[in-house]
């Protein structure tokens, strides 16, 4: 089944976008904020906002998103 229609691997996915966004940000900070103004690579630069403003709910999410990938 396709990460669209499931709706728990659709938060999966936006979760890695949300993680991976962060860790590119961290290391190449202009790589991101040159895309800041478009609108289809802008979202990237988005999830790197969300990423690093709400970091420790991220980090309990990828937590329990782990377990819940061991459990099943």
């Amino acid at each position: 089944m396709s990460a669209l229609f499931k709706f728990s691997a659709l938060l999966q996915v936006i979760l890695l976008l949300i993680c991976s966004s962060t860790y590119v940000h961290a290391q190449w900070p202009s790589l991101l904020e040159r895309y800041k103004e478009h609108s289809v690579l802008g979202i990237f630069w988005k999830f790197a906002r969300i990423g690093e403003r709400a970091s420790p709910y991220v980090s309990i999410a990828c937590i329990a998103m782990a377990i819940n990938q061991i459990n099943s």
